[in-house]
């Protein structure tokens, strides 16, 4: 968590809303249908998913929000000073804005620009966050930026920083993060990026961070049915599925699923599986990061200059870097 986000949205939707639901239940029926079913994570957040999302980032378990903000906090200056002000802050994965809008101060951008999956829920906390900000103009935008990054007109053309926190580069693979990554810099050769990412901890640590005793995070994953039920017209009865939480040492990863807690059939127009009793569905991956891999990383995608900031146990870490 959190997954890797798009926008559903209605045909009235502000400018730079543009994805389809016809898109959508295309994409969830081609991954259901796989040897291994899976629906991508981005659809964990409608707006109920988003909320619930705001219900794990405040859980105890769910150290990843809390360390990220400490690190924030603690290093405000320092990160500032190798950031800058001024930029246009792109703001992936913008969720209820509110880290990006804890580092106003620091940071001082010239514009905003939100990207988020759900389009009504982004779109009521950027009207608080203008209250709030009334000096920084703010343009919300919703895509698909996983794989392409397409920013509409009315942004800018100063200076961009690029602002992906909460880990969510560990959603993909490593190959595609660096694709990723490299699509950045070539939205804007330019530009700066300053992320968020988990590092490799105690299995018993990381397992309670995405299995939560409340049962906050079960709900947030059964939830991604339902919405498939919206987009895709599928029948899945949420009752029927367990939630599961793993960590692959061999990929050093998080692994989500959902399973079929007995032998049953999911219809949808045009398409239908059957599940055996056990039988899962892959909903995220979250994989975990060492300061040599991220560095790494970030160097063979086109980025120099890396400078991080870590809490005291060494759990989590933030890194500024620079196209090059």
């Amino acid at each position: 968590m959190p997954g890797i986000r798009t926008s559903i949205s209605p045909p009235a939707a502000p400018p730079g809303f543009g994805a389809t639901t016809d898109a959508a239940a295309a994409e969830i029926a081609a991954g259901l249908m796989r040897p291994q079913a899976l629906i991508a994570p981005k659809y964990f957040y409608d707006a109920l998913g988003s909320k619930l999302f705001e219900a794990i980032c405040a859980l105890d378990e769910y150290y990843l929000t809390r360390t990220e903000a400490g690190i924030f906090r603690d290093f405000a200056e320092e990160i500032a000073g190798a950031a800058g002000t001024g930029a246009v802050l792109i703001d992936l994965g913008a969720g209820n804005c509110a880290k990006a809008a804890s580092l106003f101060g620091v940071l001082r951008p010239r514009q905003y620009v939100p990207v988020d999956i759900s389009a009504a829920f982004l779109e009521q906390a950027v009207r608080q966050l203008r209250r709030e900000y009334p000096e920084i103009p703010m343009q919300p935008v919703g895509l698909d930026f996983a794989e392409h990054l397409r920013l509409p007109s009315g942004i800018d053309h100063g200076p961009k920083l690029f602002f992906y926190p909460g880990s969510s580069l560990g959603n993909f693979t490593p190959l595609q993060a660096r694709q990723f990554l490299r699509r950045l810099r070539a939205a804007d050769g330019e530009a700066a990026i300053l992320l968020g990412i988990d590092l490799v901890k105690d299995h018993a640590v990381l397992e309670a961070a995405y299995d939560d005793a409340l049962g906050v995070t079960a709900a947030f994953n059964r939830n991604v049915l339902r919405h498939a039920n919206l987009l895709l017209g599928s029948d899945f009865n949420i009752a029927e599925w367990r939630h599961r939480a793993v960590f692959n040492p061999e990929q050093s990863r998080m692994e989500m699923y959902l399973e079929a807690t007995r032998a049953l059939r999911v219809t949808w127009p045009g398409g239908m599986r059957e599940f055996a009793a056990g039988a899962r569905i892959h909903t995220e991956n979250s994989y975990k990061y060492t300061v040599r891999t991220m560095l790494e990383l970030l160097e063979t995608s086109g980025f120099g200059d890396a400078q991080c900031w870590s809490d005291p146990g060494e759990t989590y870490l933030v890194c500024h870097a620079r196209a090059r």
